[in-house]
């Protein structure tokens, strides 16, 4: 009985054993559970958080231009390859003053109290609006000529302050190749005239400039200015009176606005005209030679990138000019009764038929 005894008391223990084992297996997975299921719990709450909200951020752009006009899609095509959709993760005011610069200062105050994130200025004479209205907000200034002798900024590579951006400055060098192209397409040039508008401060060093290359290539100069359109006929006239063999207009943004009227004034005349931007030979201009507006519209979208990402604008070198265009109008050149040569031809950036 005693063997018997011994091999069933062998047996209930080895049951309790196994019993005892599954309890602590079917614990164990219980226990797994309970921890994948407080985990899960803790987990949720995480991936929430990582979600990224899309925050709307809310820029000025300012312009002494029309809206119809469209050079701020340029701007608007720059910001899209960064990243920077209208309507999806930016908000933008959009103030133009339609030719009639003394509105800029109503207009870049109206952004100052909207609270924006930053303003887009464009050109100088809205640039200059912007910095009078606020040392603030960041400004992103575009197509603005020498932006240090009207200080804007304290110095290209170090602005100092609220402002950066493109400038449209352009050095000696750059009107000695203009006036060289002008008078390589009218050879006979001798005497030539130059319309600027005293009201932008940025004339004074073009004009300074002019003088310098005009002394280097043996030409004479008229310096006729004006400050609105309703001056424009009076000044061809004086031009033509003196008997100037061409007109070279500096690039400025009342120029760019009238831009047909002055070249219908210059076929009147029959005044070949140096610009400084490829729009005046667009509307109907002979020739242009300087920056690339639409470039610099483009490269200001970097300025607002780094800026909307945390960099100060202090910190961010201004641009100046990279890219340069010859363009010609062939069919003004044909009513001018002016022969384009072959190298002249091969120079130009782009030929209008």
């Amino acid at each position: 009985m005693a063997a018997g005894t011994r091999v069933v008391s062998e047996e209930s223990s080895r049951a309790v054993d196994c019993e005892r084992a599954s309890d602590r297996r079917a614990l164990l997975r219980s226990g797994s559970l309970v921890l994948a299921l407080a985990l899960g719990l803790l987990a949720v709450p995480a991936a929430v958080e990582a979600q990224p909200t899309t925050k709307v951020r809310r820029i000025g752009y300012l312009s002494t231009g029309h809206r119809a006009s469209g050079f701020h899609e340029q701007f608007l095509q720059g910001l899209r390859a960064l990243g920077w959709i209208e309507g999806q993760n930016l908000a933008i005011e959009f103030r133009f003053a339609e030719g009639q610069f003394d509105r800029l200062p109503q207009l870049a105050a109206e952004l100052v109290e909207l609270k924006v994130d930053l303003i887009v200025a464009q050109p100088t004479p809205a640039a200059l609006a912007a910095r009078n209205a606020t040392t603030s907000i960041p400004i992103v200034m575009i197509n603005v000529g020498d932006p240090v002798g009207i200080g804007l900024v304290a110095s290209l590579a170090r602005p100092g302050g609220n402002v950066t951006g493109t400038a449209f400055d352009v050095e000696l060098a750059t009107f000695a190749k203009a006036l060289e192209l002008l008078k390589g397409a009218i050879p006979q040039a001798r005497h030539v005239a130059v319309l600027s508008n005293p009201g932008n401060p940025a004339q004074g060093l073009a004009i300074k400039h002019l003088k310098i290359a005009a002394k280097q290539l043996g030409l004479r100069l008229l310096l006729p200015e004006v400050r609105g359109p309703d001056e424009f006929s009076r000044v061809f006239a004086e031009a033509f009176g003196e008997r100037v063999d061409a007109l070279f207009v500096v690039a400025e943004s009342l120029f760019l606005l009238h831009r047909t009227a002055l070249a219908d004034l210059a076929l009147k005349y029959r005044l070949p005209t140096m610009f400084g931007m490829r729009e005046n030979v667009v509307a109907g201009g002979f020739m242009s030679y300087g920056p690339s507006l639409g470039y610099n519209s483009r490269r200001a979208a970097v300025f607002v990138d780094k800026i909307l990402k945390g960099a100060k604008p202090a910190d961010l070198p201004v641009e100046q000019p990279t890219k340069f265009e010859l363009i010609v109008n062939l069919k003004t050149a044909g009513v001018l009764g002016v022969a384009i040569a072959p190298s002249l031809r091969q120079q130009a950036d782009e030929l209008i038929p």
